[in-house]
């Protein structure tokens, strides 16, 4: 059995809180984005910013290619301000994909122009002693809502007044609480969780002054829940691709509640053989608590990087999720299982050394023979 890799939990877990209290939905992700800058230099990682805001670091290797890189988002559900009801309340559309189910009840903030507004999410129909059980038979969708402000306000214009606008952000508040047998519960671990995870493991590799065989570029993506995820922010000679995501607590599904979950096939289609069973060897040979799943309804920026046209071999590393999109569980335990994996694999040699070059020969790559194939 190999040396298990040492992950500083306290940095993990102060780390996930400072992420949870970041309000970040997609569009709005300047804030956090500067946070991760400031973890990247105090580590001595060098990093670059994409246009839109992507986060591009580098920790150097002893070759430069050919290189991977390990990519988790940063940008959340949320609501954006779609109009007016007559009595001033908020209609409202979701940013990302999640169910009004979860939305009623939530606490937010808007970000007006100028200045910010505190409310809540309801359903229209939400008072039990005005609507008896008509409560309970509306259909659950988001022209079903409305977002009360926390203001006095009882028509358009006094909400107009406010500075309030079609378009302004919504943040949903994260209602965090970790427990003292390391259980986290909030909204937006996808993919805090994993932001704080890489970032562990980040800080163990700074932390041992570990050498690594070949670059390893830690992305940071802020569009992921609208699809764009890692279409944009991709070093050019990257041959691998790891993605941190969630992996979802289900019956049928087999993700490990606390462990790390290698994914073998999503909504895109399978991932790499080759990178996802090296990936599978670190948990064994490293006595890591590991699961394999397929996700039939998920996918994440490793597919976004693969439709932009790049040509990369890709994994989805997991940790675990209970009730993703909503209000969502996960446990330490599986999140330092994903830290110690990625320690592992930022620590491995190249999968292949033939994939240097874009184009070129069979080389190391593990290919039938004609004999093998027909049996002599």
């Amino acid at each position: 059995m190999k040396n298990r890799q040492s992950i500083d939990h306290e940095f993990l877990i102060t780390t996930l809180k400072e992420l949870l209290n970041i309000p970040s939905p997609t569009g709005m992700t300047d804030e956090i984005v500067g946070y991760i800058c400031h973890h990247l230099t105090a580590f001595g990682i060098p990093f670059e910013l994409t246009r839109r805001g992507a986060v591009r670091a580098d920790l150097k290797g002893v070759k430069s290619s050919p290189d991977r890189a390990i990519v988790s988002h940063l940008d959340t559900l949320g609501a954006m301000v779609k109009g007016f009801y007559e009595n001033g309340r908020l209609q409202l559309v979701p940013i990302g994909s999640w169910s009004a189910r979860f939305a009623e009840g939530a606490r937010v903030t808007v970000y007006a122009d100028e200045g910010q507004f505190r409310g809540t999410i309801l359903p229209l129909k939400a008072s039990g002693h005005t609507y008896n059980d008509e409560i309970d038979t509306q259909p659950i969708n988001w022209t079903n809502l409305e977002l009360r402000l926390d203001e006095k306000v009882s028509c358009v214009a006094d909400t107009v007044a406010l500075g309030i606008n079609v378009g302004d952000a919504i943040a949903i508040d994260p209602m965090p609480e970790f427990t003292d047998n390391g259980f986290i519960c909030s909204r937006h671990l996808d993919d805090k969780a994993g932001v704080a995870s890489v970032l562990a493991a980040a800080k163990s590799i700074v932390d041992d002054g570990a050498l690594l065989p070949i670059d390893c570029h830690l992305l940071f993506t802020i569009s992921e829940e609208v699809g764009v995820g890692a279409s944009h922010v991709l070093h050019g000679d990257v041959a691998e691709l790891v993605s941190i995501d969630n992996g979802t607590i289900a019956p049928q599904q087999y993700t490990s509640e606390y462990g790390v979950t290698v994914a073998m096939q999503d909504s895109s289609g399978p991932f790499d053989r080759q990178l996802t069973r090296s990936l599978i060897n670190m948990c064994e040979d490293n006595s890591i608590t590991y699961s394999r799943d397929v996700f039939r309804y998920y996918r994440s920026d490793a597919a976004a990087a693969v439709e932009a046209g790049n040509d990369i071999r890709t994994a989805l590393l997991c940790f675990a999720l209970d009730s993703s999109h909503g209000y969502e569980r996960t446990h330490l335990d599986s999140l330092t299982s994903l830290s110690r994996l990625l320690v592992q694999y930022m620590k491995s040699k190249p999968l292949f050394h033939r994939d240097e070059e874009r184009l070129g020969s069979v080389g190391d790559l593990p290919i039938v023979s004609p004999d093998v194939a027909s049996g002599s």
